[in-house]
C-alpha cells in the first residue's frame, strides 16, 4: 500500500479514503443499519441472483435459518471497460433487480456479501489498468449496496495472469484499508496438495504486498476428489502451505483458512453428499477455520425427474435431498441452529415450453435462447458448435426443463 500511495499522490489517496467513508454512509442508506457477525459472512453460501433459476432468498431463510448470502459474480463488461457488472451484462450502476433481492434479505434480518470473479468471463483485474482503478470499480459495488463483506474469487483464467492477480490483490488491500471492518475472503482452486502452482503464486503476491484477508479459501472439487476424506486432506495440506508462505503457526493458519465446497455432483462427476458436508464441517469447526461455504444455493434442491440426476446442473444438486439441506450446514457453521422440522421439498415446477432447437451450425450471441435435451438454454456469449450442458462453465446457461 505504501508504494501504491506514493504512485497515486496525496490527492488520490484522499479520494480513496473518502470513498471508504461514502461506503459506510451508503450502508445505512441501503437498509443495512448494522453488520452481521463475521461468522455469518464466513458461512454465506453462493447465490446467483440473476441466473440459474434464482431461488427465493426469503424462503431459504425461513426454511433453513440462513442469514447471509454470497451473491455472484461481479465481472467487467463483456464489451470491455473497467466498470462493474453482474455477469458481464448487467451494469451495477443501473441495477435494481439485485438491490431488490438484497433489500428482501435485509428486511428479514440478513445481509449479503458480493463475490467478484469466478470461473470464466473477463475479470476487472484483467480489464482495469492497475490496482487503484480496479479498487475504484469494486468500491462502486460496496457503496451502492452498502456492503460489509466481499469475496475475491480468483481462478481460471484470471489467476494465470500475473498482472491481473497483482491488480486484484492490490485492490483487495485498498478496499480493506478504506472500508474499516470490511470482511474480505479470497477464494481459489483446490488440489489434493492444497492448491496448485497458480494458487501458490497468488499467496506469494499477497505476501509481497503485505495483504492479509480474513481468510484464503480453497475449492476442493473438480480435481479428482472423492468424498470428505479427500477434502479434509486437502485442507490439511493447504494449512501447511499457509504456514510456509506467511510464517504462521498451525492455529494462525487455520484461523485464516476457508473451505468452499460444491454440493451434490461436481462438474467432473464427483459426488458430495450431506454426510460429506457434515464431515468437513466437523473438521472446520474443530480446527477453528474461518470460513465454510459452498457453490451454490441455486443447486441446493433435488433435480426433477427430467434431469435424472445424471449430469451436473446449475439449478439442482443431482443427489437425493430436501430443498436447502446443504444451507443448514452453513447455518451450523455460523453457530446457529437450523429449524428442527424437515421442510417439504419444493414442488417440481411445470416445464416451460421449449425454445427453437439448438443447431451446431448456427451462431449464437449473448441472450439467444435454444432448447436441447429437453431443457431450455440461454447463451452467455458468442458461441458456435458448443453443445449446451457439456459444462456448467461453458457458454450456455441452463434455464430448466421444457
Amino acid at each position: 500500500m505504501r508504494r501504491l500511495r506514493a504512485c497515486l499522490g496525496a490527492a488520490a489517496a484522499v479520494t480513496l479514503a473518502a470513498a471508504g467513508t461514502t461506503a459506510l454512509v451508503a450502508s445505512n442508506a441501503s437498509g443495512a443499519t448494522s453488520a452481521l457477525g463475521n461468522r455469518w459472512y464466513a458461512a454465506a453460501p453462493y447465490l446467483m441472483p440473476l441466473d440459474n433459476d434464482p431461488p427465493d432468498a426469503a424462503a431459504i431463510m425461513d426454511a433453513s435459518g440462513l442469514k447471509a448470502f454470497q451473491l455472484a459474480f461481479i465481472l467487467a463488461p463483456n464489451g470491455g471497460g473497467c466498470s462493474p457488472t453482474w455477469g458481464g451484462t448487467a451494469p451495477v450502476s443501473g441495477d435494481t433487480a439485485v438491490q431488490n433481492v438484497i433489500s428482501t434479505i435485509r428486511a428479514k434480518g440478513g445481509d449479503v456479501s458480493v463475490s467478484i470473479g469466478g470461473y470464466g468471463g473477463t475479470k476487472l483485474g484483467q480489464a482495469c489498468a492497475d490496482a487503484a482503478s480496479t479498487a475504484a470499480a469494486y468500491q462502486q459495488v460496496i457503496t451502492k449496496y452498502g456492503l460489509h463483506a466481499i469475496d475475491f474469487d480468483l481462478e481460471e483464467p484470471e489467476y494465470e495472469n500475473t498482472a491481473a492477480v497483482r491488480n486484484e490483490i492490490g485492490a483487495a488491500k485498498i478496499l480493506q484499508q478504506n472500508n474499516p471492518g470490511l470482511y474480505v475472503s479470497v477464494t481459489t482452486a483446490g488440489t489434493a496438495d492444497g492448491t496448485g502452482w497458480f494458487g501458490k503464486q497468488m499467496l506469494l503476491e499477497a505476501k509481497s504486498q503485505g495483504f492479509t484477508p480474513n481468510n484464503f479459501s480453497i475449492m476442493p472439487f473438480d480435481g479428482g476428489f472423492n468424498g470428505a476424506a479427500s477434502q479434509t486432506g486437502a485442507l490439511t495440506n493447504f494449512n501447511a502451505i499457509l504456514r510456509s508462505t506467511f510464517g504462521w503457526d498451525e492455529a494462525t493458519a487455520y484461523a485464516h483458512e476457508g473451505f468452499s465446497g460444491m454440493n451434490g455432483r461436481s462438474d467432473t462427476g464427483e459426488y458430495f453428499s450431506q454426510a460429506d458436508f457434515q464431515t468437513v464441517l466437523d473438521y472446520a469447526t474443530s480446527h477453528n477455520m474461518d470460513r465454510f461455504t459452498f457453490w451454490s444455493l441455486n443447486r441446493d434442491r433435488q433435480c426433477s425427474p427430467a434431469d435424472n440426476g445424471g449430469r451436473t446442473s446449475g439449478t439442482c444438486s443431482s443427489v437425493a435431498q430436501n430443498s436447502w439441506d446443504f444451507a443448514k450446514y452453513s447455518v451450523k457453521f455460523a453457530g446457529a441452529t437450523p429449524p428442527s422440522t424437515t421442510p417439504t421439498p419444493t414442488p417440481t415446477p411445470t416445464p416451460n415450453s421449449c425454445k427453437t432447437a439448438w443447431s451446431s451450425s448456427s451462431v449464437y450471441t449473448a441472450g439467444n435462447e435454444v432448447s436441447y435435451n429437453k431443457h431450455n438454454w440461454k447463451a452467455k456469449w458468442w458461441t458456435q458448435n458448443e453443445v449446451p450442458g457439456a459444462s456448467e462453465w461453458g457458454p450456455w446457461q441452463d434455464e430448466g426443463a421444457c
